[in-house]
């Protein structure tokens, strides 16, 4: 058999997955520049078991590659579902229709989902954490995930070829341009920060929970990791552990973020100002973003990467700026606890703004910096120098780290 469509990992086992090159914001929301993969596989031998499957809107050139590994006579036996998130199960509905007697593999948090989207309840197996189960010639082991990133998540490991069917874990943005594994790409180059902005946007919330989950992991002997999204790791998994590792522990950067809401431009000289201070105090590493032009997705990249995080809006009705206010909103479900946090703001005729951030630093028990300026109109001379002042005391913070 010629793998024109689909391409083989080993001899028993091919990977199906798919591109998506056609949605813009993954779960409405992310940026997706480099568009997404959606990957599943299918183990051959005795019995043919299928991992995980594609959003149903690509699942077109998913069928083609399933009938290109199967032929026209075989069927697939086992449906393994590590994660019910539709971007991995949407395509149940039609997968049933071609293949009626498969049995679905999964564990109970997954029943609800199953039934609620797809109406699906007969002819499934339950696994528990820990257990291994026999299919064919093939033995997995599960272990139970959960919240990384949804509550039904687990993983499966074949002890006898050291693989490791790791769901959205180990996973990132980015398609899968005819190279599907590590050793065939430009990591680094192309797929790192896209990996490290997956992580903090659809994992981050969960991180605690997935270092855990890379905890009950670590035991195991992995030589390969197939993950839903991004490539295959078959030369050094040891790699994409680690990178997930530092991400689920927030191992931040000796940098700052200063991100700021401007209306008429007052607010955004008052970041330069702080941004100089920042500068003249010895710290490079500094990227400041306008929180009404940047997309959340890479804020929050920052904000969770770099260890100082200053935050300027102007008020808005009595109120902070709505954008800075959703951002507020964001960080809060982040729980990061690694940042120190700067805060300015500014107002017309009543203040707004920092009445809020004060409250974001009390409900989120915030390590801050002691100045919190206040600025109405249009920032003095003085004022400027206090702002610069600010950005001084957060690289030292920084520096002194």
């Amino acid at each position: 058999m010629k793998n024109l469509l689909s391409q083989k990992i080993r001899d028993d086992l091919f990977y199906i997955g798919v591109n998506d090159r056609n949605t813009q914001l993954f779960e409405a929301m992310w940026p997706l520049p480099d568009g997404v993969a959606y990957n599943s596989y299918l183990v051959k031998g005795s019995k043919n078991i299928l991992f995980d499957l594609v959003k149903e809107t690509e699942q077109i050139d998913f069928f083609e590659k399933l009938r290109e590994v199967l032929g026209p006579d075989e069927k697939i036996d086992y449906l393994i579902i590590n994660h019910m998130e539709p971007d991995h199960t949407s395509g149940i509905v039609a997968l049933l229709a071609r293949y009626p007697d498969v049995k679905i593999i999964t564990n109970k948090k997954a029943l609800p989902f199953l039934k609620n989207f797809y109406d699906v309840e007969k002819n499934i197996d339950l696994v528990e954490d820990g257990q291994t189960i026999q299919l064919g010639d093939h033995d997995f082991t599960f272990y139970m995930t959960p919240m990384v990133h949804w509550p039904e998540s687990m993983v499966a490991y074949e002890e006898k070829t050291k693989t490791l069917f790791s769901q959205d874990i180990f996973g990132g943005f980015g398609t899968l341009d005819g190279a599907i594994f590590d050793d065939q790409v430009e990591f680094d180059k192309y797929y790192l920060d896209e990996t490290n902005r997956y992580f903090i946007n659809i994992v981050g919330k969960y991180a605690q929970q997935a270092v855990k989950a890379l905890e009950k992991l670590a035991p195991l002997e992995i030589k390969m990791i197939c993950p839903d999204h991004g490539p295959i790791w078959r030369k050094n998994p040891k790699k994409i552990m680690e990178i997930y590792t530092s991400l689920a522990k927030q191992e931040t950067e000796k940098g700052v973020a200063i991100i700021f809401g401007s209306m008429y431009g007052n607010t955004e000289r008052m970041a330069q100002a702080v941004a100089k201070g920042v500068a003249e105090a010895g710290l490079t590493n500094i990227r400041m973003h306008d929180v009404s032009k940047t997309a959340q997705s890479y804020l929050l990249a920052d904000c969770w990467k770099y260890k100082g995080i200053i935050l300027g809006s102007c008020s808005y009705n009595n109120n902070i700026f709505p954008v800075m206010g959703f951002l507020l909103q964001e960080l809060k479900h982040q729980r990061m606890k690694n940042n120190i946090w700067g805060f300015f703001g500014s107002y017309s005729w009543n203040g707004g703004a920092m009445k809020e951030f004060k409250k974001f630093v009390e409900e989120n028990k915030c390590n801050t910096l002691e100045s919190f300026p206040e600025i109405q109109g249009s920032a003095t001379d003085e004022e400027l120098e206090e702002l610069k002042n600010l950005g001084r005391e957060m690289a030292k913070r920084i520096l002194e780290d």
